[in-house]
């Protein structure tokens, strides 16, 4: 294994242009990680946070961006035994994703699905550890109820109506036209919404309302997921693509007995995410294997040509998971 390897970094807070190719060491694994060379990694929203300065990472994490990957172990830290070099694997990344080799911890690693490839395995675990934690641990969503997510045809949303559909729900769903309705009623949403054309707090109140909302536009959104709400409902925010304030009459949530919540994935514990690797291995892996559930791809960029698909992820055209070609 070579002493160097090639990543792409962020030069300065900026655009898709500050992302530029560059040569860093390679990472050796702490007590409790493992070293895997990549041969695809996920393209995220949060990654294009951290490059706008706007989401910095942990203070032991690799600067590089890049949460989510799949490709070969070849190194082992100090205490792992649950995976042996040779191993290939997916898994959740603290950074360092944008690179020929990157260090996690072993407890993030989950196997390739039977069926899938490196490619699609990639698109995995960020997008999966998200929609798992946070509709199903922390919304609660049960078989019957009504769910709702925003940005149907993303990579988020596209796990989430599959996922939902998988485990009874009735799923809605708004896009921003009409192919990303189709997908999105392809892959099981009983409705999907052109949220140009209509307005899904009226579709939802004339079905009974939302028992549960994964949302993450944010912004003049959260007064209306208030009232596309049920009695009872939960309403999950995991980002604020148009802001994050706004006024909000609390009376609602008071005399309607609402929750409103929220997470994000990467400051949680290590011991947080191994847990939710554990439930996605034995809850969700059987249903990526038996192809009832498959991540839905869009494109696939070569490293070098990271700044294209952070383009590409922010111009909203793309339908589902961008990857970068690393190995």
């Amino acid at each position: 294994m070579s002493e160097t390897m090639q990543a792409v970094e962020i030069t300065k807070a900026g655009g898709p242009e500050v992302l530029q190719p560059t040569t860093r060491p390679v990472p050796a694994p702490r007590a409790g990680e493992v070293v895997i060379r990549l041969a695809y990694a996920g393209v995220n929203r949060p990654d294009a946070l951290q490059r706008a300065g706007m989401y910095a990472p942990p203070p032991t994490a690799s600067d590089l961006p890049g949460l989510e990957g799949a490709g070969e172990i070849v190194a082992l830290g100090e205490g792992v035994g649950d995976w042996a070099i040779g191993d290939q694997v997916c898994a959740l990344l603290p950074g360092g994703g944008y690179a020929e080799y990157v260090a996690t911890p072993a407890a993030h690693c989950l196997p390739i699905p039977a069926g899938l490839g490196l490619r699609e395995a990639a698109c995995l675990p960020e997008t999966f550890f998200t929609v798992w934690s946070n509709v199903f641990q922390r919304g609660g969503l049960k078989g019957g109820e009504r769910f709702l997510v925003h940005g149907g045809s993303s990579g988020i949303g596209t796990t989430a109506v599959q996922l939902a559909r998988e485990f009874g729900a009735r799923v809605f769903t708004t896009a921003g036209n009409a192919e990303k309705c189709r997908v999105c009623t392809d892959l099981g949403a009983e409705r999907a919404m052109n949220y140009r054309e209509e307005d899904f707090v009226e579709v939802l109140r004339a079905e009974g309302g939302a028992d549960l909302i994964l949302d993450m536009v944010g912004g003049d959104y959260l007064p209306r997921n208030v009232k596309a709400l049920a009695d009872d409902g939960r309403l999950v925010q995991i980002a604020f693509l148009q802001g994050p304030k706004v006024e909000l009459n609390f009376a609602q949530v008071m005399m309607r007995r609402l929750t409103i919540t929220g997470s994000t994935l990467r400051p949680q514990s290590d011991l947080a995410k191994a847990r939710i690797a554990e439930a996605l291995r034995a809850h969700v892996w059987p249903l990526l294997e038996a192809g009832k559930v498959a991540p839905v791809m869009d494109s696939e960029f070569p490293l070098a040509d990271a700044a294209a698909a952070h383009a590409r992820m922010e111009s909203s055209g793309h339908i589902g998971k961008i990857v970068l070609k690393v190995g």
